[in-house]
């Protein structure tokens, strides 16, 4: 779009939408663009939802910004430091803000914890200053998915009910797995290796998951889960559920009787994940060392001579 027709908009009912994802691994049979990939289509999805239940509003779509931290790295992933992505962000709203549009609404396929943390606060940072309503509300629904909170739902778009080794296979799941391969099986086929259906399940404990890189360490291939089980069906069916959750949250923001930071993710709660918690911990640790210096040199010198 040009500068003169982004003008034209009415910012009353325009939602601007931002993607955002990283590249990185996603196993020997997917491509590193899976989360990006997956973002679009959830913007695409959102965007055009929007416009069919609301006559006169309009949907912008920002490029993707393939950008993310807390990735698996390996060769392909492209890393990018947590504040560098929510500065992205706050640049990003802070240039749509000022030329009047009110609804900032992110796209993000990636679930690394201190990704989704940098987008919330990137979000509040601009809703705050420019009192906009800009939300990133993926983490929320990539923490209710995974904890299983949307299987009854997911089954009835599916029309039955899940297996036992569904049941299963669907709590182990994560990254490059059952889920984003039957995704991809949907989007883009071509991009899928169909060496897919020989690759043996990735299971690792909740232990194993705090470690950095788990994925890729040991001989790991990069992926979690049970990519063999992928079926383009189960990829509609979440989907599905996801963008009815995704706009029952669009809508509240919208109507005004949801607040931008209502659908925070754990991860943005938990001081570890924060963007500033490193630096910050850094700095104090700093600080008590030069301390401990000083009080020690003090000590020294206040030490009476010996006898």
């Amino acid at each position: 779009m040009s500068t003169p027709a982004l003008d034209a908009l009415d910012r009353a009912r325009t939602v601007v939408l931002l993607t955002i994802s990283p590249l990185e691994t996603h196993g020997p049979h997917l491509p590193v663009g899976v989360d990006a990939f997956a973002a679009r289509h959830f913007a695409e999805t959102i965007a055009a939802r929007l416009v069919a239940a609301r006559p006169g509003w309009s949907a912008v779509l920002a490029p993707t910004l393939h950008l993310g931290s807390f990735t698996f790295d390996s060769v392909g992933t492209v890393a990018v430091r947590q504040r560098v992505v929510r500065d992205a962000l706050v640049d990003y709203g802070r240039a749509f803000a000022p030329a009047g549009f009110r609804h900032i609404l992110i796209a993000n396929g990636h679930a690394g914890p201190g990704h989704l943390a940098a987008l919330e606060e990137a979000s509040a940072l601009v809703s705050r200053r420019h009192r906009v309503i800009m939300a990133s509300f993926t983490g929320h629904l990539a923490w209710e998915f995974m904890r299983g909170r949307y299987a009854a739902k997911i089954e009835a778009r599916l029309g039955r009910p899940m297996s036992d080794e569904e049941r299963r296979a669907f709590a182990e799941d994560a990254h490059g797995g059952w889920w984003e391969t039957s995704l991809m099986l949907l989007l883009r086929p071509d991009l899928v290796d169909g060496a897919y259906r020989t690759l043996p399940a990735a299971r690792y404990s909740w232990a194993e998951r705090v470690m950095p890189n788990y994925a890729v360490r040991k001989g790991g291939r990069g992926y979690v889960g049970h990519p063999a089980l992928a079926d383009p069906a189960f990829a509609r069916a979440t989907t599905d559920v996801l963008m009815t959750e995704a706009m029952a949250i669009v809508d509240g923001l919208l109507d005004g009787t949801h607040a931008p930071g209502r659908h925070r993710s754990v991860f943005s709660r938990v001081p570890v994940f924060r963007t500033n918690f490193w630096p910050a911990a850094a700095g104090v640790a700093a600080g008590l060392g030069a301390l401990a210096v000083g009080v020690a040199g003090f000590m020294l010198r206040r030490r009476p001579p010996s006898a």
